[in-house]
């Protein structure tokens, strides 16, 4: 154990007083990560949503366009 001088308490004190802020600031770091998850999530599930409906857009239009060619009696529908 070292010597009780006057550099030695200095040292003591300046790494108590990290100690605290590290323990202090530890919430707001933790809430900051959850709510960074939870932008992140929904961000994604917008994303997700965006491309589902795009995929099934395109499916209406192909789905249209065969059933007009069943209805017109083209060509193309009759082969297919």
């Amino acid at each position: 154990m070292a010597f009780p001088t006057a550099v030695n308490s200095q040292i003591t004190d300046s790494v108590t007083q990290a100690d605290v802020q590290v323990l202090g600031d530890a919430p707001a770091i933790a809430m900051g990560n959850v709510y960074m998850a939870v932008a992140q999530a929904l961000a994604t599930a917008a994303q997700n949503a965006t491309n589902a409906q795009q995929q099934n857009f395109a499916l209406a239009q192909a789905v249209t366009t065969r059933c007009i060619q069943v209805l017109l009696g083209s060509a193309a529908a009759v082969k297919a």
